[in-house]
């Protein structure tokens, strides 16, 4: 029989419609008189004494062929028509995302959805709730669980032509992870070096459930599921579901060397307005020829270095890569969103905690800060839920000093150095503010990194997952904690003075480390930046320089790392980096 389906495939005499095709040709195996038929793609092989004794089984939406040898025409029409109605029977079928040991997202409306066959009904129960729906033509169906609250582990079922049984479902808190190889990183990777986390991975935590993408369903949190995921969101989701004392569920979708552009779906970017201006803009200046030359330039130059590298027996430098107009993202625009995001929309959750932005945006033409807003407004659209928090760590990694270096969260920190020369603090610090700039979106707060230990892979992810968790109490779940060291707020000139004032000011502004506040530099209309003299005035800074008589702009902490920065408030949160002029 197998040799038939295979002479039966290759000899291409396949005749009819996608569903029912017949095959008429070759004889070395296949008698004179005899016909075969194939119901594709939706049955197992079935054989003529299974037919004849009517125990032939079709299934729905496999990838097998079904084979049947009749001599008698008649019966071999009335058995594809058997086949054509049982297999629009299918199999209630649900998503990865939900399955047994989920965490379901308390107080909103709860998404259920799966696959079945088309007017089937489907019936999901829990606890005291039973919704019933009705798949669609494409066999798509959606039930919406009533708002729900924290209680014991209980069983949902989901019930068509057959049940599915669901275990151990709890309710608390979901956050989705996100981003590049910070995020995707698993524990394992991190423990030899994070002493925190090495201690918290060696635990079971039976309220902590966790799910990767596209590769195992949820899971209880143990020494042996913790290891291979993110160590970055674990760290977060340990103290969140300590402080909060309720249960929480950790998704994360990330791939590390990855850009923004692909994180977002490509209808996402060309709905966006600001994302079209900015393309708009850039092919305006944008010359193909130029930019063809400027390539095979450089490529010329690579091939003559790797040859040498070859040569030497050393690592060949990286090949350039051809030009792409504007509005192109290399490795094509959503594609890390639809295999890693997309799957897991609409499972209600709280927010999320974003960690990207070493690789760029890969979209021609358009920045980091641009593409983020588009993607930020793009998830939330998608998901349904409002302007949920999307939480992201601050880029670069590190580069500042600490309040304590004692304190687990914040010992990898620079260590307190005297300020540089002051032509030093007039460079372009254009990757910093982009990131930073991020906090001026709706519900977009930044975990603020610059006392966390520097690095593109910082080893003290505890750290990190701390601060993100302490952003997420303070924000989102009103713990009366500040979650952010000061922020520019506004400036006035006085005289030859500026105050500068600040929100975020905790239990108030301080320095740390020094004997005088140190960092912020002052420029006037020569826009020559020279170190400030500063002192703190309640909920102010006022600063002054001998050098600069009509000071019209000020910067803080302007340089790629800045461990002389020592503006603090007093909840031993860093000052974040800014600037007050546009130069």
């Amino acid at each position: 029989m197998a040799g038939d389906c295979a002479e039966a495939q290759s000899s291409q005499q396949w005749h009819g419609s996608p569903h029912v095709q017949f095959f008429t040709g070759g004889r070395t195996r296949n008698p004179a008189g005899l016909r075969y038929v194939r119901i594709a793609p939706h049955v197992h092989f079935f054989t003529e004494k299974m037919a004849a004794s009517g125990r032939g089984v079709f299934r729905y939406n496999t990838f097998y062929e079904g084979i049947l040898r009749m001599r008698n025409a008649r019966f071999l029409f009335a058995v594809v028509l058997i086949g054509l109605v049982t297999s629009v029977s299918a199999e209630v079928k649900l998503p990865q995302v939900i399955s047994s040991h989920m965490v379901l997202q308390r107080d909103v409306p709860v998404p259920i959805w799966g696959t079945a066959a088309a007017g089937e009904k489907v019936t999901v129960k829990f606890r005291d709730q039973a919704k019933t729906a009705e798949p669609d033509a494409q066999g798509k169906w959606m039930v919406k669980l009533d708002p729900l609250k924290v209680g014991d582990a209980a069983t949902m079922t989901i019930a068509g032509t057959n049940t599915i049984t669901l275990d151990d479902v709890l309710v608390g808190e979901v956050w989705v992870g996100s981003g590049q190889s910070n995020m995707d990183m698993g524990v394992g990777s991190y423990t030899k070096g994070d002493e925190v986390l090495a201690k918290m991975a060696a635990e079971s935590y039976p309220k902590l459930r966790l799910i990767r993408c596209g590769r195992t369903p949820w899971q209880e949190a143990t020494p042996q599921t913790i290891p291979g995921f993110s160590a970055l969101l674990f760290s977060f989701g340990v103290p969140l579901q300590k402080e909060l004392d309720v249960p929480v569920g950790l998704m994360v979708g990330a791939v590390g060397g990855t850009p923004s552009g692909r994180w977002l779906s490509a209808e996402m970017f060309a709905a966006d307005t600001a994302c079209q201006e900015m393309v708009a803009k850039a092919k305006e200046k944008y010359d193909p020829a130029a930019e063809e030359a400027k390539y095979k330039e450089a490529l010329a130059k690579w091939e003559k270095a790797d040859a040498e590298a070859k040569k030497d027996g050393k690592k060949s430098p990286g090949k350039p890569k051809q030009p792409l107009p504007p509005g192109e993202c290399e490795g094509g625009m959503g594609s890390l969103f639809k295999v890693h995001i997309q799957p897991f929309i609409p499972f209600a959750m709280r927010g999320v905690f974003w960690d990207q932005g070493e690789s760029g945006t890969a979209v021609t033409g358009v920045d980091q800060y641009t593409i983020m807003g588009a993607l930020i407004r793009g998830w939330r659209k998608d998901w349904g839920q409002g302007e949920f928090p999307f939480i992201h760590v601050q880029k670069p990694s590190g580069g500042g000093c600490a309040w304590n270096l004692e304190d687990a969260v914040t010992n990898k920190a620079e260590k307190f150095a005297p300020p540089p020369a002051e032509n030093t603090i007039s460079g372009n610090n254009n990757y910093r503010e982009q990131h930073i700039r991020l906090m001026q979106y709706p519900a977009a707060p930044m975990a603020i990194a610059s006392d966390l230990g520097p690095g593109i892979h910082p080893t003290n992810k505890s750290g990190y997952g701390a601060r993100g968790c302490r952003v997420a109490l303070g924000l989102v779940y009103g713990k009366k904690i500040e979650y952010l060291g000061p922020v520019y707020a506004s400036h006035k000139i006085e005289d030859n003075k500026i105050r500068v004032s600040f929100t975020h000011v905790g239990q108030g502004l301080a320095f740390k480390n020094g004997e005088k506040l140190q960092g912020f530099a002052l420029a006037g209309e020569d826009k020559a930046f020279h170190w400030a003299e500063a002192a703190v005035d309640g909920e102010t800074v006022v600063l002054s320089s001998e050098k600069v008589v009509k000071p019209v702009a000020v910067r803080y902490a302007w340089a790629g790392n800045y461990p002389w920065a020592n503006f603090f408030n007093k909840d031993g949160l860093p000052g974040v980096p800014f600037r007050t002029d546009a130069w």
